[in-house]
C-alpha cells in the first residue's frame, strides 16, 4: 500500500502549530512510515503537489496567504486547520483594527528595528482589508483548536485520518 502524502503550509501566524507538530519528537518516526511529507514551511518547495491530507495553520492576511490556501485546497484531499488562527483569526485579526497603511508604516517606516525609510514594493504582499480566518474562504473537512493544539491532538487528529481510526483529541468540523 503506497503511503499518503501530507502537505503542511503556514500563513499568517506566530507558527506555534507547526512548532507542536514538530513535539511530536519520535512520532514523527511513526508517521514517516505511513506517510511523506511533500510539502512543508522548513522545505523549499515552489508548488504545492496533489496530496491526501494538507495541514494549514494561520489565518488570511494578505493575497500570498490567499493564493497558497486556494492551491492547497485544490490539491487536498482532505484539510485540516491547525490553531485558533485558523479557526477564529485570533492574533493576526488585531491588526483589522488599523488600516493597511498604518501597518505597514508600523513595520517598515517607524519600527527602529527595521526602519527602511519606506515600504517595499515588491517584498510585501498586497494586504488584504481584513485578517480572515481560513474557513470563509475555503472548505475546511476538519479543524484541530488550540494555541497552538497539543502535540498529542495533532497526532490523534493525523494518525486517524491515515490509518481511518477514530481520534481520541477533538476534531472538530464546521457543519
Amino acid at each position: 500500500m503506497a503511503k499518503k502524502r501530507i502537505a503542511t503550509v503556514w500563513l499568517c501566524g506566530c507558527s506555534g502549530c507547526h512548532m507542536s507538530f514538530l513535539d511530536l519528537d519520535e512520532k514523527l518516526i511513526d508517521l514517516a512510515a505511513l506517510a511523506d511529507i511533500v510539502a512543508s514551511p522548513v522545505a523549499d518547495v515552489k508548488e504545492i503537489p496533489e496530496c491526501d491530507i494538507g495541514l494549514v495553520e494561520g489565518a488570511i492576511a494578505n493575497e500570498e496567504n490567499l493564493h497558497v490556501l486556494q492551491e492547497l485546497r485544490a490539491k487536498a484531499k482532505v484539510l485540516v486547520s491547525l490553531g485558533d488562527c485558523a479557526g477564529f483569526g485570533c492574533i493576526p485579526m488585531l491588526r483589522n483594527q488599523f488600516k493597511n497603511e498604518e501597518v505597514l508604516d508600523r513595520a517598515y517606516v517607524l519600527a527602529e528595528s527595521n526602519a527602511l525609510g519606506s515600504v517595499p514594493d515588491q517584498e510585501v504582499p498586497a494586504l488584504l482589508p481584513k485578517v480572515r480566518p481560513i474557513h470563509e474562504y475555503v472548505e475546511v473537512d476538519a479543524w484541530i483548536p488550540g494555541c497552538p493544539p497539543s502535540p498529542e491532538a495533532i497526532w490523534q487528529a493525523v494518525s486517524a485520518l491515515l490509518t481511518g481510526k477514530p481520534a481520541e483529541e477533538p476534531v472538530l468540523s464546521y457543519d
